[in-house]
C-alpha cells in the first residue's frame, strides 16, 4: 500500500505522496488542523504493538517524556496491509548537539526508565535471546568489513575478529549469569532524543526486556548512530561518565553487572555493530560514518577505559 493510503486509514487527507523522514523505515510527518504528526510503521502483529502501548503510556503517567499514541476516532495503531502503524504527535524541540548538559540529562532519562522498570516483564515484551552467533558468522563477517573498509582506503585493525571470536566463546556465559533485565526502549540513541530542553523520546518502538548492562553497552556504542548534529565518534571517557552521572541518579548497578561489564560490550558489538559495519556497505562512502566505525573499533580494542565505576 503507497503513503498516501496508510496515512488516509488515520484520517490524514493528502494531495501528495508522503514522503518518509527517515531513509531505513516509513516515518511520515503530517499536518492537520489539530496539530502535527508522526505516521510509522510499529511492531508487529497487533498484540505486540498494544503490548508496547501499555509500556510507554505507563512511562508517560510516571512522568517520563515519551511519546504515546494520539487519540484518534480510527483506532491507533491500526493493521494495514499486514503491517501495524501508530500516529504520535510530533515533538518540537532541538537536535541534539553533543554538549555536556544534553548527555548528562540523556543519562538521566535512560536511568529513569530503567529505574522504573518491574522484576518481571509485566507487559510481555520481546525477551532479548540472541546468544547463538557462530564463528563462521564473525569470519564471514569480518571479511565483509575488511572489504567494505578497503574500498574506502581504510584499514580493519586484525584484533577486531579475534575480539568477535571471543564474544562467541563468551555467549553462553552471559546467558546464564542471571543479569538483571528491565523494560526499556532499547535504542536510545541521539537520533531518538529531541530535546524541550529535557530530552524527549520519540521512538520507543525497539522497546524489549533487555539485560540492563546491554541497553547500557548499546548506548555507549550507537548514541551518536545516524544523526548529523552528533560528533562521528562514539561517546569519549569523559563524555561516558558524564552519562553515567546522570544515570546512576536514579539506578545502582549490582556487582555482577560491573563483574560482566567488559563481555558485554564485546557481546553487543558482536550483536549490533558488527552488522552495521558489515552490512552497511554504502555507509562506507559517507566519511562521517567510517569515521565513527573507526572510532568504534578503537572503542572496542581499549574497553578498560570505559567502566561503570
Amino acid at each position: 500500500m503507497n503513503a498516501k493510503n496508510i496515512v488516509k486509514n488515520f484520517g490524514f487527507e493528502v494531495e501528495e505522496e508522503p514522503i518518509s523522514i527517515y531513509p531505513f523505515s516509513p516515518v511520515y510527518r503530517l499536518e492537520s488542523s489539530d496539530g502535527e504528526f508522526i505516521v510509522k510503521k510499529t511492531r508487529s502483529p497487533i498484540q505486540k504493538a498494544h503490548r508496547l502501548m501499555a509500556f510507554t503510556n505507563t512511562l508517560y503517567n510516571q512522568g517520563i517524556n515519551v511519546v504515546i499514541p494520539e487519540k484518534i476516532s480510527t483506532g491507533n495503531p491500526l493493521v494495514i496491509d499486514d503491517t501495524t502503524y501508530v500516529v504520535y504527535p510530533f515533538i518540537k524541540g532541538e537536535s541534539y548537539k553533543g554538549q555536556d548538559i544534553e548527555i548528562k540529562e540523556a543519562g538521566k532519562l535512560l536511568g529513569r526508565i530503567h529505574s522504573l522498570s518491574s522484576a518481571e516483564n509485566e507487559f510481555q515484551l520481546d525477551v532479548y535471546d540472541v546468544f547463538d552467533f557462530t564463528e563462521d558468522e564473525v569470519k564471514e563477517s569480518f571479511i565483509k568489513i575488511v572489504e567494505n573498509a578497503t574500498l574506502n582506503n581504510s584499514v580493519i585493525d586484525p584484533e577486531l575478529e579475534m575480539r568477535l571470536l571471543r564474544a562467541v566463546r563468551q555467549q553462553k556465559v552471559l546467558e546464564k549469569v542471571g543479569l538483571p533485565s528491565v523494560a526499556t526502549p532499547h535504542d536510545f540513541k541521539a537520533n531518538n532524543l529531541i530535546y524541550v530542553p529535557n530530552p524527549y523520546l520519540i521512538d520507543p518502538d525497539n522497546a524489549g526486556w533487555i539485560p540492563r548492562i546491554f541497553d547500557l553497552a548499546l548506548v555507549l556504542f550507537l548514541f551518536h548512530n545516524e544523526l548529523a548534529t552528533a560528533p562521528d565518534q562514539p561517546f569519549t571517557k569523559k563524555q561516558w561518565e558524564i552519562f553515567l552521572e546522570g544515570y546512576k541518579e536514579n539506578v545502582t548497578l549490582t556487582e555482577n553487572e560491573i563483574h560482566y561489564w567488559t563481555q558485554a560490550l564485546e557481546h553487543v558489538f558482536l550483536d549490533d555493530v558488527m552488522w552495521l559495519m558489515s552490512e552497511g556497505k554504502e555507509d562506507w562512502k559517507n566519511p562521517v560514518q567510517r569515521n565513527l566505525f573507526s572510532r568504534l573499533i578503537q572503542l572496542l580494542l581499549n574497553l578498560e577505559e570505559y567502566s561503570l565505576t
